[in-house]
């Protein structure tokens, strides 16, 4: 079974930075891919960063070059470097690990507020 905890998120102003960690559980981390998605009030759940095993990125535009995805293996951690945060990013973020075989795990969540 595998267990993810994110942490990082608070509130910050306009134009500031945060740093987000998620700490998952288990071996199975480092042949995993892992995600990072966001979901505000009344709204759906969606991708923000991904990174596979191998270390390929994908981003989504509304946060392409702004936000970082990065994974350390040896601490089984992925980080999600957010920089020039604007209002619109407000949001729950989730963790998210998919397994070789397809199987995802979700995180409890972090909440990021930015003020204007």
């Amino acid at each position: 079974q595998v267990q993810l905890v994110e942490s990082g998120g608070g509130l910050v102003q306009a134009g500031g930075s945060l740093r987000l960690s998620c700490a998952a559980s288990g071996s199975i981390f480092r042949t995993s891919a892992m995600g990072w998605y966001r979901q505000g009030p009344g709204l759906q759940r969606d991708m923000v960063a991904s990174i596979s095993s191998g270390g390929n990125t994908n981003y989504a535009d509304s946060v392409k070059g702004r936000f970082t995805v990065s994974r350390d293996n040896a601490k089984n951690t992925v980080y999600l470097e957010m920089n020039s945060l604007k209002p619109e990013d407000t949001a729950v973020y989730y963790c998210k690990l998919v397994t070789p075989f397809g199987m995802p795990y979700w995180g409890q969540g972090t909440q990021v507020t930015v003020s204007s």
